[in-house]
């Protein structure tokens, strides 16, 4: 191959990653994949590689928080409505916790994250629990009313004693 061709294909490369990255994203990514396993540096769609790492760790952010907002949403309609409560709440409660505790242990540089998700987290779970118990605004908090110790402290459960937790425990 003489070297105005060698130059031509190194520039085809590129483009036809592009075009990939556009039209089939799982064959871009798969293609990216096999290209970094054989060393063929010259041929990575590094710009589109680059935002999708990113995107990846932003997810990861994205997962605490939604799984967080969740968590808060169900201890206030925990708190506020006990009258409602139900197994399905307690088993959402319990789920959460679990998901995030892992997601924390999986994903160590999140930890510090987590004071800032918090207020997100909660300005959604505040919506979450007044569109499903249809209580006032006025009746939940404006700011977390919960520690983050508390949030996931599997035996944290606010307001008055229920007796789904004394039944659903082990004897």
């Amino acid at each position: 191959m003489s070297v105005p061709e060698a130059n031509l294909k190194a520039v085809e490369a590129p483009m036809a990653a592009l075009d990939l990255y556009e039209t089939d994203f799982y064959a871009w990514t798969q293609e990216q994949a096999m290209l970094l396993r054989s060393g063929k540096w010259s041929q990575v769609d590094l710009p589109n590689l680059v935002e999708e790492i990113e995107s990846l760790g932003r997810q990861q952010r994205q997962e605490l928080r939604n799984r967080l907002s969740v968590l808060l949403g169900h201890l206030l309609k925990w708190n506020y409505q006990p009258q409602q409560r139900s197994r399905s709440w307690l088993a959402t409660l319990r789920v959460q916790r679990r998901e995030i505790l892992r997601l924390l242990k999986d994903n160590p540089s999140l930890q510090p994250y987590f004071p800032d998700a918090l207020p997100e987290a909660y300005e959604n779970a505040r919506d979450l629990a007044m569109g499903e118990t249809e209580l006032p605004e006025q009746t939940f908090p404006s700011s977390c009313p919960y520690q983050s110790t508390q949030i996931l402290d599997d035996r944290f459960y606010p307001g008055e004693p229920s007796a789904l937790l004394s039944n659903s425990e082990p004897s």
